[in-house]
Formats: C-alpha cells, structure tokens, sequence
C-alpha cells in the first residue's frame, strides 16, 4: 500500500495507534535519527560554546532567540514540539515528543524533566504505538525530575513539585506533587505576576 508524506504523523495526531511494520513509519524513523544526531552534535559543545543553539534550532526548525534550553538535552522529534515566547527548560530534559509537546508562553522547567507522549500497545507492545500529546500551559513551572505522561495538559500558572510523576490534567493555578501527582494547594490568581 502506498502512503502519503505525513501520514504517520496524521495518525500520531489521532492517537496511534501506529505499526512499526509498516512502510509509514519509516518518515518517523528518519526524523528520530535526524532528531538524535542534532542532539548529540549539541550536547558535545562546552556549555559555554553557544554555537550548540543553532543546532537546537535547526532540530525545532525556527529561531530560539526567545527560548532557553541548556544541555544535555535530549528529544526524539524536534518537528513534534512547538514554544511559546520566553520558555526556559533547563539541562537534562528528555521530551519523547512524538504525539506532539506544547510549551505555551514562560513555560519553565528544572533540570531533569521527563516528558512522554508516546505509549507502547498492552498487547503488541513490540510492534504498536499509542500518543497523548503533552501541553504545558502559560507560565506553568515544572520543579525537577518531573514526570509528565502521555495526554496530560498542565494548566496555566501551574506549579508541579519536584519528583512528581502527572499522569493527569493539572488545574490553572494549581500546586501538585507526588506519585501519582495531587492536587495540594491552589494559587490566587491575583497573586501572579508575568
């Protein structure tokens, strides 16, 4: 059977599944490879060398000028991810980014962000692929070794505390932690500043 282009990323955006089997997925295959060598080309860079963005921007294909990431860092599809204005994420963020990942405006991270978008099949897990496209809403601020799981939007000025495993929609304003994450306490909206 003959695909067209993007047709596995029509089917990412659905949900999957998806068969590793099949011809399709070849395209995603090749971007996971072009993903993996722009990463390593800037994680091999001193931290100092800012020459590693323009491997970053070349992964994300736009300007990072108002987005901030520090290596390592570490994404398997630099075409499934889009940033807001003024996002920070800071070194070893691992994005499985093939159901698609949402940074919305000063959106932060600490360091050791976990994000997955991507779930094997409970029955043909060796061959099948089920996404959950990740969205991390306005001002949002991630604490480190964050776990965010597939399908999950985290809300706006939304505080999700260190070691946290999300496994589901996170309120505006609110304050998880824990595994799985809870809802802790809320914030005044009134109280946020930009």
């Amino acid at each position: 059977m003959n695909y067209e282009k993007g047709y596995v990323y029509e089917l990412m955006e659905k949900g999957g599944p998806t068969d590793v089997r099949e011809p399709y997925f070849k395209e995603a295959v090749d971007e996971m490879m072009r993903a993996r060598i722009l990463c390593a080309k800037a994680n091999a860079k001193m931290p100092d060398d800012h020459t590693y963005v323009s491997d970053l921007e070349e992964l994300f294909g736009r300007k990072l000028d108002d987005v901030r990431i520090l290596t390592p860092f570490t994404c398997d599809f630099g075409n499934r991810v889009k940033f807001g204005k003024g996002v920070f994420i800071n070194h070893s963020a691992i994005l499985s980014a093939s159901g698609g990942i949402e940074f919305e405006d000063g959106a932060m991270a600490a360091p050791g962000l976990r994000i997955a978008t991507i779930n094997h099949d409970m029955n043909e897990r060796h061959t099948k692929y089920t996404y959950g496209k990740v969205t991390i809403k306005k001002n949002a601020w991630l604490g480190m070794n964050v776990t965010i799981c597939p399908g999950v939007t985290v809300g706006e000025y939304a505080v999700v505390g260190a070691g946290a495993v999300v496994t589901k929609d996170v309120p505006d304003y609110a304050v998880v932690g824990g595994v799985p994450a809870k809802v802790i306490r809320m914030l005044d909206p009134t109280e946020q500043k930009e």
